[in-house]
């Protein structure tokens, strides 16, 4: 049997696969919701569509690292043992930041209540939907893969400016969902963006400081989660949520801790393993 060919821009490829796949299923999502489906069904496909990155990854992944595991790769991601400090960190970080929302909300806006859930049963269902159709589904291809693809080449800064941007175009078909027309969805893609690429820098420090995927997997849905329980206007809040998460990614830029946005950074890979000076 002859072997595949390794793709030349396995990054690329990667992103390309991935849009492929996700659009026809979030085309799906948006007929099931349409068509009146119970929300149950909704939401499973929702998850489902989230995942496209990991299928892709998938599906590119003997051609990306021939001889290789698959399931050993992504064992590989989770392998090393998480640092308190970095995780502390990073929490801290998001606490901060969604405290500051809510005090911005609580100041400015006229909205009552302030949460979106009334309930305990309700948060943690929320909890476990945003994480299965957000986080577990795309960090693997995105972050485990892309942006370690991309260190071998640039930066850890300069890797997650890039893969910032190409993640958030990949929300594309989403941000026609929200309703927004004119200057107000010219603002929502706006600050969409900037939050994006502000929490790919972030990600890409602290996940280069651990080398576990449990980091990001934890910034987006600490991202998501804490986004989607305040009750405020969506352009208003992904606002603040732009604001903030840049300051916060200008510190690090700012700080360089351990240098391991820029400088002397060893990116070997082996094995799908990601190695630091």
């Amino acid at each position: 049997m002859n072997r595949e060919k390794k793709l030349n821009n396995p990054v690329a490829s990667f992103i390309l696969l991935t849009n492929i796949i996700f659009w026809p299923l979030f085309l799906l999502v948006g007929a099931i919701k349409m068509l009146g489906f119970p929300a149950w069904v909704f939401d499973i496909m929702l998850c489902i569509s989230a995942w496209s990155s990991t299928f892709a990854f998938g599906v590119l992944f003997k051609r990306i690292y021939p001889g290789q595991s698959f399931i050993q790769f992504v064992k590989d991601k989770f392998k090393n043992k998480l640092k308190f400090s970095v995780l502390l960190t990073v929490s801290m970080i998001q606490v901060i930041i969604f405290l500051l929302i809510l005090f911005f909300v609580s100041n400015n806006s006229e909205v009552d209540p302030i949460f979106t859930r009334s309930s305990w049963g309700m948060l943690i269902y929320f909890f476990f939907k945003n994480l299965l159709s957000g986080p577990l589904g795309e960090e693997l291809g995105w972050r485990g893969f892309a942006q370690i693809e991309l260190q071998k080449k640039h930066s850890p800064l300069k890797a997650a400016i890039i893969l910032g941007f190409w993640w958030g175009m990949w929300h594309l078909p989403i941000w026609f969902t929200t309703g927004y027309t004119g200057i107000d969805l010219i603002k929502y893609m706006l600050f969409f963006m900037i939050s994006i690429l502000s929490t790919t820098i972030i990600i890409a420090a602290f996940y280069n400081l651990n080398q576990n995927l449990i980091i990001s997997i934890a910034i987006h849905q600490s991202f998501n989660f804490f986004i989607g329980i305040i009750n405020e206007n969506l352009v208003d809040l992904i606002m603040y949520n732009a604001f903030l998460y840049l300051a916060a990614a200008v510190l690090l830029i700012v700080i360089n801790p351990k240098k391991v946005l820029y400088g002397k950074v060893d990116t070997n890979i082996n094995n799908g393993k990601h190695y630091m000076s």
